[in-house]
């Protein structure tokens, strides 16, 4: 049987918790329960979300300078008749002309990036265009001009009459890394504005057999026919990238986009507003990557080094002595190891600058002088 005495020692505690318990919730606010919960479901959010739930505050600032384009070109093409009978259609041919001219239009789009009102887009999007419209976001339409066009990276600069413009702010594309949120912001399929939101898939993209000079960023963000020359930017709305091309052949999104980063594109820009066209050094020579069977052939007891396959009669190298069956194995001092690495680092060069190359000729090591030319307009070198 329980002591009488413990079971009034039971019935004062509790009676005094019970009286502690009241006083608590008489002194503190009303909302502290409330407020510690929320505080506590707060930090499990953040814990598991570690960016904002939502993305409008960057496209309002980006979306304004992000324009539609609108291009017409005249085609010369062969006029065709719907008929079953070869005889007639070949008849009607005779008759009525084999060549039609036809005016095609594309779409495409562009980002406002300078208070002068220059546009940086693909040059694809504009190339051979007769006619160039530009749709601002706010419903106003003008006429552009062609500033300047690089085919090697797929870069145009077209320029508005106007200078109260929606201008976007540069982000830094350099520190961009894999899984960052991303935006694209364009024209798809002539539908109007839209926006898609990815990741980063990856940086340094290359040897793609797209163009040139290739350092794209790949992103999930989907990007369709009409986004080419559209900006991608990043959470804060800052542009990172111009989107420029899908890995799909119909064109479509699939996951893989690629999009060229934003510190290229402000070089060529400079240059295309200054000069007209992109200032790059060139030599003049034709180059590959050695591989171990060719280096066993040439009984090179070392890696790297790009071999001469080809080269330029005129040209800078040479008029500075180097041949076909040279191995360049350094620029300035610095090693060289692959026929890319040789490329970019010459068209930094300006022309008249020199530059020294060290190589490799019938197994002796030669120097060789070279002072470096403009780099021809693009499709226009021979070897």
């Amino acid at each position: 049987m329980v002591p009488r005495k413990f079971l009034i020692f039971l019935a004062q505690s509790a009676a005094i918790g019970i009286i502690a318990a009241a006083i608590l919730i008489f002194l503190l606010p009303n909302n502290w329960l409330q407020s510690s919960n929320g505080a506590a479901n707060t930090q499990t959010a953040n814990s598991t979300n570690s960016g904002p739930f939502s993305y409008s505050a960057a496209v309002s600032r980006a979306a304004p300078a992000v324009v539609n384009i609108y291009t017409k070109k005249l085609v010369k093409g062969t006029r065709k008749f719907s008929t079953q009978n070869p005889q007639l259609e070949r008849m009607l041919r005779n008759m009525y002309g084999r060549n039609v001219d036809q005016t095609v239009t594309s779409l495409g789009s562009g980002v406002i990036v300078t208070p002068q009102g220059h546009i940086l887009t693909n040059n694809h999007v504009i190339e051979n265009a007769e006619e160039i419209e530009v749709y601002l976001r706010d419903g106003r339409q003008l006429s552009a001009r062609v500033v300047g066009a690089d085919p090697e990276t797929d870069l145009a600069v077209l320029q508005i009459p106007m200078t109260e413009v929606p201008e976007i702010a540069f982000g830094i594309s350099q520190t961009l890394a894999v899984g960052d949120v991303v935006l694209a912001i364009g024209n798809p399929f002539g539908l109007g504005q839209t926006v898609s939101q990815g990741i980063i898939s990856a940086t340094g993209r290359n040897q793609l057999g797209i163009n040139v000079f290739e350092n794209y960023i790949q992103t999930d963000a989907a990007i369709n026919p009409g986004n080419s020359g559209g900006a991608l930017v990043n959470a804060k709305g800052e542009l990172i990238g111009i989107n420029t091309i899908t890995s799909s052949k119909n064109g479509n999104s699939v996951g893989i986009g690629f999009a060229i980063p934003i510190v290229l594109a402000k070089e060529v820009m400079a240059h295309m507003i200054e000069y007209g066209r992109v200032l790059r050094g060139w030599i003049g020579v034709r180059m590959q990557n050695i591989s171990p069977q060719l280096s066993e052939s040439f009984g090179l007891t070392e890696s790297g080094g790009v071999l001469v396959s080809g080269i330029v009669r005129g040209g800078p190298a040479h008029t500075a002595g180097l041949y076909p069956g040279d191995i360049i194995i350094s620029l300035n001092d610095q090693v060289v190891t692959e026929e890319r690495q040789v490329l970019n680092e010459i068209i930094r060069y300006r022309p008249q600058e020199k530059l020294s190359i060290k190589g490799i000729r019938n197994g002796k090591l030669t120097e060789w002088t070279i002072e470096v030319g403009q780099r021809p307009v693009y499709g226009a070198l021979t070897y």
